[in-house]
């Protein structure tokens, strides 16, 4: 490893764990359909490796950490920001790995809501001798897995909902032109948020009236999200540039059950992943059917960028766990087109509530982040 451990000054048991986050905060977006664990091992205070989930998911950052350390680990504290698993696996558990490694103690951040580890990884590691402490930076990891919790205990994924407008909320003007209302800078970031998802997802109306190509274009990414289109009766142009580039990254399309298209034939020869979904009672694409489909199929993190009806309907049915909104110092006046769409908020009690988290600058554009109470 280029860092020498040896330099690095000890610190609190908060920090260490806040740097073991760090790490684990790079993974995300990359590791699905694991879930994004650091892991920093101390020895007398200094630490002597470290390591994050591979790529994929594998190897787990335990298994990393403790193949690279600076120096021998008896005796010494792993922090780990998730509980390390005790299923059996090719090479043994986490929790196996830590014991035979001969480390002295490990703090957990949080319990793994993975019904097969679920506490056992804690208990198999305490019996085994280990000093175990765990809820250092709980509600941070938690918080920085959110997904993968969302994905075990609800069957579903975190959906972070975009939005960039003007600061009277309009996405376009009243004949449709969307590109740009907001600047460089807040396109940057929106990639960078495209990275640090699995997935994004869009609509077919998006794609009929602005052909994205929904790629991450970020100097030094490689690879891409997944690119999801919600088009409930394929009517997705076979020329449009999210099927033209398929270096950019795998393309799944969500179609509404018992679709009769000739289409089907031909996205699947261009290498598309077709998932067939339940309707609602529009006859549209059941968006809670596309949550479960999409966890089976491993999502833990996907990022809507769709127009003003598909954000809608995200929030109206409580699925928008993260609201990214980018607004731009102009206005646009009553008739442009809002964002979002119709709620169907009938009475202030029912409207939408949601608590912001942050606000960051970004040139002459702002990014506040909003996120569904737990």
């Amino acid at each position: 490893m280029s860092v020498d451990f040896r330099m690095l000054q000890s610190g609190n048991e908060g920090d260490h764990m806040r740097s073991a986050l760090a790490l684990a905060r790079q993974g995300l977006g990359r590791v699905w359909p694991n879930p994004s664990v650091g892991c920093l091992i101390v020895r007398d205070g200094v630490p002597i490796s470290r390591g994050r989930t591979g790529d994929g998911g594998r190897p787990h950052a335990e298994e990393r950490a403790l193949g690279a350390a600076f120096g021998p680990v008896r005796g010494a504290t792993a922090y780990v920001t998730l509980e390390p698993c005790a299923h059996e696996r090719k090479g043994g558990s986490c929790a196996d790995r830590l014991v035979a490694s001969g480390v002295r103690r490990v703090v957990v951040a949080c319990a793994d809501p993975d019904q097969r580890t679920s506490g056992r990884g804690i208990e198999k590691m305490r019996v085994a001798g280990l000093s175990v402490d765990c809820g250092i930076l709980e509600k941070e990891a938690l918080a920085l897995n959110r997904g993968f919790v969302l994905r075990c205990t609800e069957g579903r994924p975190m959906f972070s909902v975009k939005v960039a407008s003007t600061i009277d909320g309009k996405i376009a003007t009243a004949n449709g032109e969307s590109r740009w209302i907001t600047g460089d800078s807040a396109r940057r970031r929106s990639h960078l948020e495209r990275a640090s998802h699995d997935a994004v997802l869009t609509g077919i109306g998006t794609v009929l009236a602005d052909d994205p190509e929904l790629s991450c274009r970020l100097a030094g990414v490689h690879g891409g999200p997944v690119r999801i289109v919600v088009d409930t009766n394929l009517r997705i142009p076979l020329q449009s540039r999210v099927l033209s580039t398929p270096q950019a990254g795998p393309v799944w399309v969500v179609a509404g059950e018992g679709v009769n298209s000739d289409k089907h034939q031909k996205l699947v020869e261009k290498g598309v992943d077709i998932l067939c979904v339940t309707r609602d009672a529009s006859g549209q694409c059941d968006l809670g059917n596309v949550a479960m489909v999409l966890a089976s199929r491993g999502l833990t993190r996907v990022l809507v960028e769709g127009g003003s009806i598909l954000s809608a309907s995200f929030l109206r049915l409580n699925l928008c766990d993260r609201l990214l909104w980018f607004r731009a110092p102009s206005l646009i006046g009553a008739d442009g087109l809002a964002a979002p769409g119709e709620l169907r908020v009938r009475a202030l009690a029912g409207r939408i509530m949601l608590e912001r988290r942050e606000i960051i600058p970004l040139g002459h554009d702002c990014l506040e982040i909003y996120e569904r109470p737990a």
